[in-house]
C-alpha cells in the first residue's frame, strides 16, 4: 500500500498537532521561575537553618572552610546581578562538582524563593573591600 503525497502531507499535520499536546511539560517550570519575589524574614530563618554553614552569617563564607572551589560569595557582584531564575535553579538543582547540594527535596519551591528574597537583602561589595 503505497501513501500519496497528499496522505503523507495529511499524517505529518496530524502528527505534529498531536505533538502540541505535550508542549505544556514545562509549564511547572515555567510557573516556578515567573513567581515575583518571596519573603525575606521567612526566608532569614531558612538561610539561618540550613544555608549558613557553608555561607556564613553575611553570605561571604565561613573562614577556614577548606571546601574547592569555595562556597560563593552572596555578597559578590557575580551573584548579586545573576538573574533571579538562574539563582533559583542553582538553589533548586545544586551545583555539579562543588559542595553546593540540590536542595529541591529539602526546600519547596516557595521556600527557596524566600531564601532568594533574604540573599538579595546582600550587601554588595566591590572586589577588595573588607
Amino acid at each position: 500500500m503505497r501513501m500519496t503525497v497528499q496522505e503523507v502531507v495529511l499524517c505529518a499535520l496530524v502528527a505534529g498537532l498531536c505533538g502540541l499536546g505535550f508542549s505544556n511539560l514545562g509549564v511547572k517550570q515555567t510557573e516556578v521561575l515567573a513567581k515575583e519575589g518571596g519573603d525575606a524574614v521567612t526566608g532569614r530563618e531558612i538561610y539561618v537553618n540550613t544555608c549558613i554553614l557553608c555561607h556564613g552569617i553575611d553570605g561571604k563564607g565561613v573562614r577556614g572552610l577548606q571546601f574547592v572551589p569555595p562556597p560563593a560569595d552572596l555578597t559578590s557582584l557575580a551573584v548579586q546581578s545573576r538573574l533571579d531564575g538562574a539563582l533559583f535553579r542553582r538553589i533548586h538543582d545544586g551545583k555539579p562538582n562543588t559542595v553546593m547540594g540540590a536542595w529541591k527535596h529539602a526546600l519547596s519551591d516557595e521556600e527557596i524563593w524566600d531564601v532568594l528574597a533574604y540573599v538579595r537583602t546582600f550587601k554588595i561589595e566591590a572586589p577588595g573591600q573588607p
